[in-house]
């Protein structure tokens, strides 16, 4: 498919754009993305962030974020809603899979774009439900603040609970501005731990990572715990049954769904304790 737009341009995206541009898009689009994610997303990748545009004007915007040599996930997928429909999308996701090149692809559509994604080579493989509720919720304890924790023993948690390490996103991830980031142990040993940032309208958690739903309960809470009468989200795979399960037991409405695909396989991660992924727009 070929772009109609006459001096169509697709290039990388300064911090900048991402920042002022790309993050206010999505925004606008109801997305609800964290009020300092643009610097974590951008030092992540910084060559995985893709502008399309023509006569100096921005028409839409891609990103494709390496993980190492293994894993890539795609997000911010935008076009202006009056250019759709024009091969701007298509251009821009040219240059995102020429980024991501023969890894592992992940990313979470809309549902409506479900077909144009599998003409692109990714298969289904789960949806994801964002669920809401208030928070201001009793903290039953037995958390503790992650950072006084060893940091490799995060980040081997993490490691095996994401399709591939992220060094430089979790350090990024757990020290943001806003951001709490709570653990359990069990027997000297994590055995769960979750993040929660500010975002456009209240706060999202995630990931919310946990051995048992035991464990992804008393996290939630006390992270819910801190923000009395805000909005609390978590996006929920429902390829997870205790997942959901705990959404609904918890009182939280779903607001909005993705489709989770996937492009040059599937990953093997613990699905039973994935209670809360990290962002819809990395994984």
């Amino acid at each position: 498919m070929s772009s109609s737009i006459s001096g169509l341009t697709v290039r990388n995206m300064t911090f900048e754009e991402l920042r002022d541009l790309a993050v206010p898009w999505a925004a606008a689009e109801g997305w609800n993305p964290g009020l300092n994610d643009a610097a974590v997303f951008f030092a992540t990748d910084p060559q995985g962030f893709f502008l399309a545009e023509a006569g100096g004007e921005p028409l839409g915007c891609i990103s494709a974020v390496n993980y190492g040599n293994a894993y890539c996930f795609l997000g911010f997928f935008l076009v202006k809603a009056e250019m759709r429909g024009q091969g701007i999308g298509f251009a821009m996701s040219q240059a995102a899979l020429a980024h991501a090149g023969e890894r592992l692809m992940g990313l979470d559509g809309v549902v409506a774009q479900q077909d144009n994604y599998r003409s692109a080579g990714f298969e289904l493989a789960f949806k994801s439900v964002r669920y809401a509720r208030s928070g201001g919720v009793d903290d039953p304890g037995g958390t503790m603040e992650l950072a006084a924790l060893p940091w490799e023993m995060v980040h081997s948690y993490d490691a095996a609970h994401f399709p591939a390490p992220r060094h430089e996103f979790l350090r990024g991830w757990l020290t943001m501005p806003g951001a709490t980031a709570l653990g359990m142990l069990d027997s000297g040993e994590l055995a769960g731990y979750g993040v929660m940032r500010p975002c456009q309208e209240g706060y999202k958690i995630g990931p919310l990572f946990a051995d048992g739903p035991q464990e992804a309960r008393a996290l939630y809470l006390a992270l819910a715990s801190r923000v009395d009468g805000e909005k609390v989200y978590l996006d929920v795979p429902h390829n997870n049954p205790a997942a959901v399960e705990l959404a609904r037991e918890l009182g939280m409405e779903p607001v909005f769904e993705t489709a989770r695909m996937y492009k040059n396989g599937k990953p093997e991660w613990p699905a039973e304790e994935i209670f809360g992924i990290t962002t819809f727009e990395l994984g």
